[in-house]
């Protein structure tokens, strides 16, 4: 008898351990830090870059090694423009400009 309460003991506590290690583990995780540049100052940072268009997209995208950026597609007649902000400092760090030859349509 004194077997059996020593497992129970023993397995309840490896329950309690597991539980709460995993409760430990989901709060670290879901807890990212939000951008300190909001979706809206990144759309105005891409309309300076980008003046007199419109935006058709905005995209978070976090990235392991560099820095989070949100990503702002704009349309400015037949030129379709990628302006990745850096989420963090607001600066620029990239600016694609491609044809939109197809006028927006995505069909393959």
């Amino acid at each position: 008898m004194q077997i059996t309460k020593k497992f129970i003991a023993v397995g309840a506590g490896v329950v309690v351990l597991v539980a709460g290690g995993g409760a430990a583990f989901a709060a670290t995780a879901s807890t990212a830090a939000a951008p300190k540049v909001t979706a809206e100052r990144a759309m105005e940072i891409a309309h300076k870059e980008v003046a007199g268009a419109w935006v058709s997209e905005v995209d978070y995208q976090t990235r392991d090694t560099r820095p989070d950026v949100w990503e702002v597609e704009l349309t400015k007649g037949a030129q379709r423009h990628e302006v990745d902000v850096d989420a963090a400092t607001g600066k620029v760090v990239k600016h694609r400009t491609d044809r939109d030859d197809d006028h927006g349509r995505d069909d393959d």
